[in-house]
């Protein structure tokens, strides 16, 4: 029975997993990011990709990560208890498997498209009325596009763009908007397009990635090029 009940467990956890999934992905959130992160709460291994940034700034899917969160100790503890007392006559599977069931019935209801429409449409309207701009994620107040970035470009002593102003490298149709210019700890935003590029600047832009690639075509691959250093160097670390 203790072997049955372990069995079972596994079941309700692959279920709660697959429900959270679902609930993830009505808020928008991709379906392969979201299972990924969602697995990640559940067993509290705390990746800290940028993908986890899509979490914690949304106050829905904040609250889904706290559940699983407390949900994986628990089950956690479960585990380790039924494991250890695998022969025990304690364990009630019927019980269990009720619940399997009400989970799968859970989780099917939730696949109705009419239903999964309107979910996703009051997680919208709740985000409307209750929260400000500044408190949800970036990709929901910005992003338009899949192409749309915003990024954080440094300024080294090759690039093409020292010397210059950026109201004469960004174009008028340029899908390409500067946010501020960062030197030092000196913020530039009201003359930003206006500022004469020095080395060390770092840009702040928000657009299309074909207009960055464009305009900064050599900036970016020397951004790049550094990630790809950096991750090399800690690998072999």
């Amino acid at each position: 029975m203790g072997f049955l009940f372990t069995l079972l467990y596994f079941a309700i956890i692959a279920i709660v997993i697959e429900i959270n999934v679902l609930l993830f992905t009505l808020t928008g959130l991709k379906k392969e990011i979201a299972r990924f992160q969602v697995i990640s709460m559940f067993t509290a291994t705390g990746f800290t990709t940028g993908e986890s940034e899509l979490i914690l700034e949304h106050p829905i899917r904040r609250r889904l990560s706290t559940f699983l969160i407390l949900f994986g100790v628990f089950s956690l503890a479960v585990i380790i208890s039924s494991i250890s007392n695998i022969l025990s006559e304690e364990f009630r599977s019927i019980e269990l498997g009720i619940i399997i069931l009400v989970l799968i019935t859970l989780y099917l209801i939730l696949t109705i498209p009419k239903l999964k429409n309107f979910m996703k449409k009051s997680f919208e309207n709740h985000l409307e009325k209750k929260y400000n701009l500044a408190d949800l994620p970036l990709r929901d107040v910005m992003y338009f596009d899949e192409e749309d970035v915003v990024i954080e470009l440094p300024i080294h002593k090759d690039s093409s763009v020292i010397g210059k102003q950026l109201k004469d490298v960004i174009k008028q149709d340029d899908d390409l908007v500067v946010l501020f210019i960062k030197r030092g700890d000196v913020t530039l935003r009201r003359d930003s397009y206006t500022t004469e590029i020095q080395e060390g600047d770092m840009i702040f832009l928000y657009g299309h990635q074909s207009s960055l690639q464009k305009r900064f075509k050599k900036e970016i691959e020397d951004l790049k090029s550094k990630k790809e250093k950096e991750n090399f160097r800690r690998s072999n670390v």
